[in-house]
Parts: C-alpha cells; structure tokens; sequence
C-alpha cells in the first residue's frame, strides 16, 4: 500500500508470481461519482480481471468531502507513476498497463491514461517516467465532464465534485478533466461498454468518444447493452461483455490467447 505525501489516496496490488516474464496489470479505479465509494467496496470486481491473467492494482483516491475537483484525478495519475515506479520490484510489465473503472472509474481510468502531462495532474507526484497506458477498459464513464456538470445531464454528484470552484475556472477545470479533450493518434486503444438506457452517464458519452478515437485512428470497440441501465446488467450481458473486453486485450496483444 501506498499513499502520496499530503493526500489520502491509496492503492493495493494483487500482484502473482509470472515464472514466463512479467504480468500484465490492470491499475483499477472504483466508481462513485468522485463523493463515494472505495477500493475495498469492489474488491470483488477485479477477480475477472485476475482470471485473465492480469496482475490488479486496486486504488482509492480522495472523494469530495475531502478534497474538491482535481484532486481524486492527481491521486490517480500518482497511483499509475507508483506502478511504474515499482514495476520491476512486483513484476509488472510497464507495456502492458490496462487502466480500468466503472462510471466515475471509468472517467478516471480513461483521464488517467489519456491526460498528457500539460494537463498539470501530476503537480502531487512529480517524476520523469513515461507514463504510457496500452488500453482502457471504460465501463460506462463519463467522457464529457461538462456536459454532467451544467445543463440538462447536470448531475448532483459532478457539482458537489466542484463545490466551491466558480465559473469561468470550473468551466475551463471541467475541460481539462474531459477524457474526450485528450484523444489523439497513438493514443491507448479503449473499449467501452455502455447501457442505452443508463439514467446517469448518457450513452450518448460512449458515442462521441467512439466517433473521437475513430477520426484519430485510435484502435478501440464499443458495446452497447440494449436495455441497460447504469450498471444494471443482466447476468448474460456481463458475461458477454468481460469476454468482449478479454478478446480485445488480446487483439491489442495485451494478454495471450489462452487454449
């Protein structure tokens, strides 16, 4: 476990002895739109990720009772520099790095991975690695923080994210804290499942982050759950959707075709 001086995030990794190399990880951030929630509440959720094979670093970072937008997105870039910081020590193999969550972990595992350094998120956790993510795993994130902040997808939990930040710094905090902002060529192929009827996160979110990594060549694959709401799948839908997400890590030779 490890926690960044002045903040309250942590993280824990799952990490298993590989006897043919290092493992692939998967740095996985819980959801709870950024004012719940915690590493040990979805302990459970990782478990598919280590039946692939992948070793699993479980992170929690500071909600917004304690600390205001950005500070849940600096702890996790600060989490995904200690994995790389400590890959040889557990294994890890730094060019294999999934980054991954659910709604609110799902818009910070694709913040994480895609922010370049400019994005000024790394201010807790300075150092010179390079921090490059090979995929996402985006189970229904918010892509577009803006557009769950104001507006008619204004959403309680994003304005008590940003309590006391005024505009026109929360307007432009907003942008910076928008994966869609980020999508560039060469940047970590994405896969994206997503309920159409997710009362939440729009779907129209997967959509327009889809048709972003499309128009800059970025590789990546959408699911849409018919019927879906923000999270409540069916057991059929799930099970679907994990392999789905198994297939693509392989396409992007992230974890080997097993027999």
């Amino acid at each position: 476990m490890s926690t960044p001086a002045g903040g309250t995030a942590s993280w824990t990794c799952t990490c298993r002895y590989n006897p043919v190399g290092r493992s692939p990880t998967f740095v996985y951030f819980h959801g709870g739109g950024w004012v719940t929630g915690s590493k040990d509440q979805v302990a459970l959720e990782v478990l598919p990720y280590l039946a692939m094979g992948l070793a699993v670093v479980n992170v929690d970072y500071r909600l917004a009772q304690a600390a205001p937008a950005p500070a849940a997105a600096e702890d996790c870039r600060c989490a995904l520099r200690w994995v790389f910081r400590h890959a040889e020590q557990y294994g890890l193999d730094p060019a294999r790095i999934v980054a991954g969550g659910q709604s609110a972990g799902g818009h910070l595992a694709l913040l994480t991975a895609m922010a370049p350094a400019a994005a000024g998120l790394d201010r807790l956790c300075p150092g010179n690695e390079e921090l490059g993510v090979a995929a996402v795993v985006n189970f229904f994130g918010i892509a577009d923080v803006g557009d769950v902040l104001v507006g008619e997808h204004a959403r309680d939990f994003t304005t008590g994210w940003f309590m006391g930040v005024k505009p026109p710094e929360r307007d432009a905090l907003a942008r910076t804290l928008s994966p869609i902002n980020y999508v560039r060529p060469h940047g970590p192929a994405v896969i994206t499942v997503h309920g159409d009827a997710d009362p939440v996160v729009p779907v129209e979110h997967a959509h327009r982050l889809a048709r972003a990594l499309d128009a800059a060549g970025v590789p990546n694959k959408l699911i849409i759950v018919r019927g879906g709401k923000h999270g409540d799948f069916g057991g059929n839908d799930m099970v679907r959707s994990m392999r789905a997400v198994r297939q693509f890590l392989i396409k992007q030779r992230i974890l080997r075709p097993t027999p």
